[in-house]
């Protein structure tokens, strides 16, 4: 068991594996793949759900038996995280942005370059896949996932709170829409 499995311990064991697509290009109603998590529990549980999602599916990189099956494991992984991110960088930071007049600085703009960094990870994670290399995938998705672990803290403990506040119920729900 990995360092990352223990660090995440049941959370990420109790959690069925998240779902994702391809992410849509901006403008589109919102970014592809359904979220596991309903819309109706709220902004912060929401997207809090959707964290523990994907760390459920590198959890499924880690104890997958064989090569082939880490790989698949780690293909969705990528596609989840990368649904993640264009769900929040297209849909939930504009609306915080619009709603605080935080364009260009604040804590969607450390978010963002936080993103950049997670995105570079996965290509590599990417290549390492391709290549067959599944201890080089698992050392660079375990460093993936500190970053995303101190990441996630930050949003759940600052963003996703204070845009639940800005936003209320009414941006929230239209905001929800987008992902059903």
């Amino acid at each position: 068991m990995s360092l990352i499995s223990r660090l995440l311990g049941s959370r990420a064991a109790a959690v069925p594996p998240g779902r994702a697509a391809a992410a849509s290009p901006p403008g589109s109603p919102a970014p592809a793949g359904r979220p596991a998590a309903s819309t109706d529990v709220g902004l912060v549980a929401f997207f809090t759900a959707d964290h523990r999602d994907i760390d459920a599916v590198w959890a499924e990189v880690e104890s997958a038996p064989d090569l082939a099956g880490a790989v698949d494991a780690a293909r969705r992984f990528d596609a989840a995280l990368r649904r993640h991110l264009d769900w929040e960088e297209q849909v939930l930071f504009p609306a915080f942005e619009d709603a605080t007049g935080h364009h260009g600085f604040g804590p969607t703009e450390v978010m963002r370059g936080e993103h950049a960094h997670m995105r570079a990870i996965l290509d590599e994670m990417a290549r390492c896949a391709a290549e067959e290399e599944r201890t080089a995938l698992e050392e660079q998705g375990d460093t993936l996932m500190m970053l995303i672990q101190q990441h996630n803290a930050k949003e759940e403990g600052m963003l996703y709170p204070m845009a639940n506040q800005v936003l209320g119920d009414p941006g929230w729900q239209a905001m929800a829409a987008r992902f059903r």
